[in-house]
């Protein structure tokens, strides 16, 4: 056999063994060789033949296969080519290069295998790899088992998890190759599990696998009871597939059902009372009766005798019910000997001091068959309403401190008497507020104004007041607008700010600005200023001039086509009446059409009425 190394046409003469040896000559094109057909994934079981198809187009160079990146050789019985012509021959024929793999073994066969083919010659640089596939000898799993919270979960047991909360449940397949096939089923239905299944190599073994899937099962009480079926598949298994099974064990908290209360009241020495305390849980809860006021238990028992009742007798009886996930609502029955509310304590202390902006609590405790109820007043000095509701339970709690809460405090228990209410009231718990400056975002206790804007007409004197807690009082009071900044008791031109005055309510104080003949520019935000030893605070309040008509420019209103006439107008008020509308407006302001009003729209100096009708300006 002779190769040409050019690029021209060459003969290739080959010995067959088909033709008696003789040479035949064959012209051919130099062409590169490529693959018709690669490896594909294969799987066999143990002791089985397996046959790794390998088949190249224009093949000219040697075929040789490496299992796990080492080459692998040709032996007989063993590792053989699947297109050699009688048995024991070593040599491959024509462009198959597929390899049998005898009596596959996991030691020694399991891993990846690739098809190779050197170069046509050493200038064509033509050789071929295929792409590593995988050899799996079949190795069946181990029967699956369920782990629930890392712990084990043997055959026939349950799965044990409360009520309210989630079950995680793993299912785990050891030593198989490939890795076994997982499915989860609740009951007759499949579920999905939280993500696909994870398959990782045994650390004893690396030929083989583990498998392993994880459910999320959420428990009530309506699932007690469900079977959860994990379902292995695999082609080694008789059956092709293995199944483990779990009950689950919902534990629930009691609920209770109280028999036997009272329809009317009970007369002492004369009735016989049985109530029963009924309880539905998982596991069986005990029962505790008590009676309010006491420490002891009334009965551990279902059901609670008094024979006959006495006096001894009267109070509030609750029923609970407890087991090992939880406790039940209280159920409770009231026999008919009542008192009216004490209080035992209220505070922690008659006086409480708390920093600005943190938090404070008071605790009230009282006594009463009806259980009173409780409310926290607050005491101010706003005329009409002495008293401000805080709280509703015996607890009061401030999460965040403001002036507004200092003061004193009331702790009020009521019940109801036959039909009367009874109301105990605590001794007066004093709250004081320190910290830095706060200036109030509502009316003060005294009637002074802090809101967001004041509105005033041309030429008329605007006062602008604030009010401002502090504690320790304020050592720094300024309003400050543009570029101009007036201490507490100065003034400059047409502004004056007033010396602090105290307020009505503890530690607060009013600050005001005034401003006589308001102009136009006069209109801006005006801020507050204060500072003491804690801080500071800043707020603007805003002023609004409003401008004026001059007779001029009312006369130069007019008739219009529209039927719209002039009545009367208040040149104070920059209000014009018109028949048949009404419409009331300021210079520059537009007022859209809605509710019956004209649109119109002021502008100018002298100002100028343009009313609109059918969206077509009319000068007036």
């Amino acid at each position: 056999m002779s190769y040409n190394f050019s690029t021209q046409p060459f003969f290739l003469a080959l010995n067959s063994p088909e033709d008696g040896g003789t040479m035949t000559k064959s012209s051919m094109t130099i062409g590169l060789q490529r693959f018709a057909e690669q490896p594909k994934y294969t799987e066999v079981n143990p002791g089985q033949d397996a046959l790794l198809v390998c088949k190249v187009i224009d093949k000219r160079g040697v075929c040789s296969w490496q299992k796990d990146n080492k080459p692998v050789g040709i032996y007989p019985k063993k590792y053989e080519w699947a297109s050699q012509y009688g048995i024991g021959q070593t040599a491959h024929v024509g462009g198959d290069c597929s390899l049998w793999v005898r009596a596959a073994q996991l030691e020694f066969d399991d891993g990846l295998w690739e098809c190779q083919v050197t170069a046509s010659d050493f200038t064509t640089q033509d050789a071929l790899t295929s792409q590593p596939v995988r050899l799996v000898v079949r190795v069946p799993p181990q029967r699956p088992r369920l782990e629930h919270e890392g712990v084990h979960v043997p055959p026939g047991h349950n799965v044990t998890v409360d009520s309210g909360a989630v079950a995680t449940v793993k299912c785990v397949s050891h030593y198989g190759n490939p890795p076994a096939q997982l499915k989860w089923f609740l009951g007759d239905q499949e579920i999905s599990p939280i993500h696909p299944q994870t398959n990782s190599t045994e650390p004893d073994n690396p030929r083989t696998w583990s498998a392993a899937s994880v459910v999320q099962i959420p428990a009530n009480k309506e699932r007690h009871g469900t079977v959860l079926k994990c379902l292995a598949l695999h082609e080694s298994y008789a059956a092709r597939s293995v199944a483990v099974e779990a009950r689950l064990d919902v534990k629930y908290a009691p609920t209770v059902r109280l028999l036997g209360a009272p329809q009317i009241d009970l007369e002492e020495g004369k009735d016989s009372l049985i109530l029963r305390c009924v309880a539905d849980a998982n596991p069986p809860a005990s029962i505790v009766w008590r009676r309010a006021g006491r420490s002891e238990i009334a009965s551990l028992q279902e059901s609670l005798q008094l024979r006959p009742v006495g006096r001894r007798d009267a109070g509030l009886y609750t029923c609970q019910a407890q087991n090992s996930v939880g406790t039940s609502d209280t159920m409770s029955v009231q026999l008919d000997v009542k008192y009216a509310p004490k209080i035992l304590s209220a505070g922690p202390d008659r006086l409480t001091t708390a920093p600005l902006f943190s938090p404070a609590a008071f605790e009230c405790v009282a006594e009463g068959n009806p259980t009173p109820t409780y409310k926290w007043v607050q005491r101010i000095s706003t005329q009409g309403k002495p008293f401000l509701d805080r709280g509703r339970e015996s607890r009061l709690v401030i999460d965040n401190v403001t002036y507004d809460y200092q003061g004193e405090y009331e702790c009020r228990a009521t019940n109801f008497i036959n039909g009367q209410e009874r109301t105990a009231t605590s001794d007066p718990i004093a709250l004081q507020v320190v910290g830095a400056p706060q200036v109030l975002r509502t009316t003060s206790a005294s009637g002074g104004v802090s809101g967001h804007s004041v509105s005033v007409r041309k030429g008329d004197s605007a006062t602008l007041s604030l009010i401002v807690c502090a504690d320790p009082r304020p050592r720094h009071v300024a309003w400050e607008w543009g570029s101009l900044r007036l201490e507490a008791g100065s003034g400059i031109g047409r502004y004056r700010v007033d010396d602090v005055t105290q307020d009505s309510r503890e530690d607060c104080y009013l600050a005001t600005l005034h401003i006589d003949d308001a102009d136009l520019q006069d209109q801006r935000p005006y801020y507050l200023v204060v500072e003491n030893e804690r801080g500071t605070d800043r707020h603007a309040i805003s002023l609004r001039v409003e401008g004026m008509f001059s007779a001029k420019a009312q006369k130069r209103i007019i008739r219009r086509s529209y039927g719209l006439t002039v009545r009367a107008w208040d040149p104070s008020r920059t209000v014009f009446i018109l028949r048949p509308i009404n419409v009331m407006f300021a210079p520059n302001e537009r007022l859209n059409n809605g509710g019956g009003l004209a649109p119109c729209l002021v502008t100018g100096n002298p100002p100028k009425l343009k009313i609109f009708q059918s969206h077509h300006p009319q000068s007036s």
